[in-house]
């Protein structure tokens, strides 16, 4: 058990570090044939993030990270062109939460799809955008699933999900 404790320190860290500099949170793979839709997975709760980010990417999905909305919104600046997915938490540090950041995806950028989370907020229809779906927390990776495909257009929509990853 010491080596969890040690490892789990180690990567609390490391995650506290990513937090102070949003560039490090990036997972974009520069593969030139690698032609997986991207996805923005925001939520300050490491557990649920990792677990979001392996739903996404066994659903075909390349995930990239942040971890409040100020992250989230430079690496919208930075990849809206190459992102076809928001999947966000609603409470994280900060002055915004995710139904802000909802709403300025939905203005900003309307071709990007838009999933809100929360176990805590019930979301009031003036708080989400048209078009965004909410999934309630905890959730699963089936649900995910059955979301995306209503929320993603025919080319967009994910690949079947493995057996390992329904039963996660």
């Amino acid at each position: 058990m010491r080596g969890f404790v040690i490892s789990h320190e180690l990567f609390a860290n490391s995650f506290a570090e990513t937090k102070r500099h949003p560039r490090h949170c990036l997972r974009m793979q520069n593969e030139p044939d690698d032609r997986r839709p991207f996805a923005l997975v925001v939520d300050d709760d490491f557990l649920i993030l990792m677990d979001a980010m392996n739903i996404l990417e066994e659903a075909g999905f390349r995930p990239l990270e942040a971890h409040n909305v100020d992250q989230a919104e430079a690496v919208l600046v930075d990849y809206a062109d190459e992102i076809v997915l928001l999947f966000t938490d609603v409470q994280m540090p900060g002055t915004r939460n995710g139904f802000d950041l909802a709403r300025l995806t939905a203005e900003r950028w309307p071709a990007i799809g838009i999933l809100v989370s929360s176990g805590i907020a019930n979301p009031n229809p003036e708080l989400m955008p048209p078009g965004a779906i909410f999934v309630r927390k905890p959730f699963s990776a089936d649900v995910i699933y059955d979301r995306l495909r209503v929320l993603l257009p025919e080319g967009q929509r994910p690949q079947p999900l493995s057996q390992k990853v329904r039963e996660h």
